[in-house]
């Protein structure tokens, strides 16, 4: 403090006259570059087809470093004219520091944003890689700046940070775990921008918009938007629907309800009405030859109990198989399953598993309910009846 008070003293009219002119310099460089260089050469880029060039613009690149400029004329024109002002230089060094470093910043969320657009992006996200070079960057600029005001070495600033190592990393505990689980993300390819991600825990159900190296953004599908710490959500379990979309099939499984009590055997005239309906005509010919066949080598009689025979039931299950086989939304490449689970007080569960081949959410529950709607309609032509748990109308109805 009694240097700079000396310095102030020492100061002469003739003095403060240069400091004005070096200011008015410094005012008029930067006007020429913010205003004349950098407006040309924005110009110029403006006018090329290349998108590199536009990103810079819009992250202020140019404009950044037009402010070096005066910097640059202040330090240089007070180092001649005011040998010993050793505080001002001090602080025009390190405001030049804060200049490039903001220059070194802007050029690096450029080239994120360049990544960004290429084909690459959708496969791996760096944009944590680029957020800890950033901090790593902006940490080395504070110990730069310390060093220049004090005028100490920053090798002898950064031998003193191996003390305060575990206070550091307490600090940047959070960041630390964030970037090993952005690590994790890009190297085991568990999600990335624009897959659909569900993890109940933390309430999210939608799109990934955004990964950051201290945050996931998912966009819900009721349009509200859950943040998640990124190295919690690698901690704990979600799932990833990316192998659904990738694969071309969606799966509709799905169960009809039959009430146990319209289940029965088939007799002539259910068996000649469902010869009627071209998709099991075949199956039902071969299935009677084939039951004849079987009855007559065993010397059955004509109870249905003694031997084989078809039930409405399982008629209805071949005609479930047949209606999807013939259904050109259900992907044939892909698990096609009807089967009968075990009966609950429901009722008798027929679950149909089969993919459709569209991927998409609105098509694809169209599909679903269009097949759905069709195969709880039909029921009534094996003489099959819905399970329902009975409503006051039904009970009303009983009364009547």
């Amino acid at each position: 403090m009694e240097n700079f008070n000396h310095y102030i003293l020492e100061l002469t009219s003739e003095t403060y006259a240069l400091i004005l002119i070096v200011c008015i310099i410094s005012i008029v460089s930067y006007a020429i570059t913010r205003y004349g260089i950098v407006k040309l050469i924005l110009r110029v880029f403006e006018k090329t087809s290349n998108k590199v060039d536009d990103v810079l613009i819009q992250r202020g690149f140019l404009n950044r470093i037009s402010y070096a400029v005066p910097l640059i004329v202040i330090y240089n024109l007070l180092d001649n004219s005011i040998g010993g002002y050793v505080i001002i230089n001090r602080i025009i060094l390190s405001l030049l520091v804060i200049v490039f470093v903001s220059c070194i910043n802007a050029l690096l969320n450029a080239l994120n944003d360049i990544y960004n657009q290429s084909k690459y992006s959708t496969s791996v996200n760096i944009k944590s890689y680029f957020q800890v070079l950033k901090l790593f960057i902006n940490l080395f600029c504070i110990v730069l700046i310390i060093s220049i005001l004090s005028g100490k070495s920053p090798f002898y600033l950064l031998s003193g940070i191996g003390a305060l190592t575990a206070v550091l990393m307490l600090v940047f505990k959070d960041t630390i775990l964030s970037f090993v689980s952005s690590i994790q993300i890009s190297s085991n390819d568990l999600f990335k921008i624009g897959d659909w991600v569900e993890a109940p825990q933390f309430g999210a159900d939608g799109d990934v918009i955004d990964i950051a190296l201290h945050t996931v953004k998912i966009q819900n599908w009721d349009k509200t938007i859950s943040i998640i710490p990124t190295h919690k959500l690698i901690d704990s379990s979600f799932k990833n629907w990316r192998g659904m979309s990738d694969s071309g099939g969606r799966r509709i499984k799905r169960s009809i309800y039959i009430d146990m009590n319209s289940v029965k055997f088939c007799d002539d005239q259910m068996l000649d009405s469902y010869k009627s309906m071209t998709l099991i005509k075949d199956y039902i010919d071969n299935k009677i030859l084939d039951i004849s066949k079987y009855n007559a080598s065993q010397n059955i009689s004509e109870s249905h109990i003694n031997g084989r025979s078809l039930t409405n039931i399982g008629t209805y299950r071949a005609y479930i198989k047949a209606y999807l086989k013939n259904n050109i939304n259900i992907h044939k490449d892909m698990t096609f399953l009807v089967r009968q689970l075990s009966p609950t007080e429901k009722g008798l569960p027929i679950e149909v598993y089969v993919f459709s081949n569209n991927t998409n959410w609105i098509e694809y529950e169209e599909i679903q309910s269009d097949i759905f709607d069709h195969l709880i309609a039909s029921t009534s032509e094996f003489g099959l009846k819905i399970f329902q748990y009975p409503t006051g109308n039904d009970l009303n109805h009983n009364r009547m």
